[in-house]
């Protein structure tokens, strides 16, 4: 999961007056939605082979009804006999295969893995071959401390020399087994690498191979992409690319979605990161997955376009040239709260750029969906709606601003100043006070004011005052000494006063 960023560092990060459109971009190097909570979207856990995993036929010819006790299992495991060995490492295979409890721990401790690493290049028995790489795999899915045995025990070079295995089974395996150590850290994963895997695995991907074999290579391509501490090598990403792009073109649900996990990894970052994938010419597609039924490609379609609009400008129009603003309005509806978060987030990095940027999103029709949201939300999504309005409120003209009330914002926004989120209150008043001004440029202060007081922002704002979090209370003292001072002596008749907004058009 990813760790949830600081209140403090995120606003330190928002649009705010003073900065120019590139600074006032929301750079979230962290973000704390959780569209990954389940593992198989989040690519985090890397996989176990269990019991699905088709027997190579050539082991299952060998194979007999052999159960041995871990004691035997040493002892054949280190004799000569290669029969012996086999019957010893798919029994040993076999007891790292159980879905509960697998004795991935015992088998490391009995000192196995510099053995079974040593089978690997028994090129004259592919069967054994294939059950030490299997037996590897499922010990490399287990916690950290037992991948880096397999590391440590010197599996990686010989696991990359069987991607060139004329036994497809053995090669897929070794496809897997790399998969789960490159998933299990940067560190692990830059010396999958640097071992030169990245060209090999290239090389598997065709029109030819199965579909369960390009699954288990995407995946594992997937692995090799994720972290950012450091980022992937640049030269290596740059040979990944074209594959991923080619990868990105496939019909099957589960190379769709790891794909584009794959490349919402590489563009979680800095400008440049971005730069590499958006110049793939990778976005149309990507828009296109948005507009998936399938939770498990939209969710990471979605985290990807939303990851290159946190880009620059030019980075950003990309995205809206190739139609993202086209499909935010039913993401920002969709039934399930976490993706009208996500496409709420999106939808506030566009609103980060220039007022030409957030005309387009006015165009689009996002902001009656963006009311909605700010209405009817959870609040996890409400709190992603009002960093959208805040970064509109400080990037739009005066103009723009008209079109933001006359949507029916500021209610929703009153509503909200009664939670207790410090920080969102905080944005909040800002955004009032920004269109205060806005309403003052037009010499229609006054009506906005009692537009608030019949929305019961004044008392809501009065009250702040004396909120306990002191930037609140002078943000608000502000604002009713800046505005409000002299409200109670406007002859304006109390009624509908919404109506001053659109005469402006």
């Amino acid at each position: 999961m990813p760790t949830l960023e600081a209140p403090e560092e995120r606003l330190r990060k928002f649009k705010y007056r003073g900065k120019d459109a590139s600074m006032r971009r929301q750079q979230r190097m962290v973000v704390s939605l959780e569209l990954r909570k389940a593992k198989k979207d989040e690519q985090a856990l890397k996989r176990r082979n269990i019991t699905d995993l088709s027997p190579n036929p050539s082991s299952e010819k060998l194979a007999k009804a052999v159960s041995l006790t871990l004691d035997e299992i040493v002892s054949r495991v280190n004799g000569t006999d290669p029969h012996l060995c086999f019957q010893a490492t798919q029994a040993a295979r076999k007891m790292l295969s159980q879905e509960r409890n697998p004795a991935l721990k015992l088998i490391v401790e009995a000192g196995l893995v510099p053995r079974l690493v040593e089978f690997l290049k028994s090129s004259l028995y592919p069967s054994l071959q294939f059950e030490a790489a299997w037996a590897l795999t499922n010990i490399a899915s287990g916690p950290s401390e037992l991948t880096q045995a397999v590391v440590e025990g010197g599996a990686v070079q010989p696991l990359i020399e069987l991607l060139s295995s004329p036994d497809v089974a053995v090669c897929e395996q070794a496809v897997w087994a790399l998969g789960n150590i490159a998933g299990d850290s940067p560190e692990l994963r830059d010396i999958v690498i640097s071992s030169n895997a990245v060209p090999h695995l290239l090389a598997l991907v065709s029109s030819t191979v199965s579909i369960p074999f390009l699954r288990n290579i995407t995946w594992t391509l997937s692995n090799l992409c994720r972290y950012k501490n450091p980022y992937p090598c640049a030269k290596v990403v740059k040979q990944m690319l074209p594959v991923l792009f080619y990868l990105l073109q496939h019909h099957d649900t589960e190379i769709l979605s790891d794909t584009c996990w794959a490349l919402s990894y590489l563009t979680d970052g800095c400008n440049e990161r971005i730069g590499q994938v958006v110049g793939t010419g990778v976005l149309p597609r990507l828009v296109e997955l948005m507009k998936s039924s399938e939770l498990s490609i939209l969710t990471p379609s979605l985290r990807t376009v939303g990851n290159i609009v946190t880009g620059t400008d030019q980075q950003t129009q990309v995205a809206i040239d190739a139609g993202m603003l086209s499909v935010l309005p039913q993401l920002l509806s969709h039934p399930r709260s976490s993706i009208q978060k996500e496409a709420a987030w999106a939808l506030s990095n566009v609103a980060a750029g220039p007022c030409q940027q957030i005309q387009q999103l006015i165009t689009h029709g996002m902001l009656p969906p963006l009311v909605a949201l700010l209405k009817n939300g959870e609040f996890k999504v409400q709190k992603e709606a009002v960093w959208t309005v805040a970064n509109f409120t400080t990037g739009g003209t005066v103009d723009q601003l008209i079109q933001l009330v006359q949507s029916g914002v500021l209610e929703p926004l009153v509503n909200l100043l009664s939670v207790q989120d410090p920080k969102i209150v905080l944005i909040i008043l800002d955004v009032i006070s920004c269109i205060l001004q806005a309403a003052e440029k037009l010499f229609k202060k006054e009506k906005l004011c009692l537009l608030l007081e019949e929305l019961g922002g004044i008392d809501k704002i009065e009250a702040l005052q004396l909120h306990e979090n002191r930037q609140i209370g002078q943000t608000a003292l502000n604002i009713i000494e800046s505005h409000f001072f002299e409200v109670n002596d406007f002859a304006v008749e109390r009624g509908a006063h919404i109506s001053w907004w659109a005469d402006q058009q």
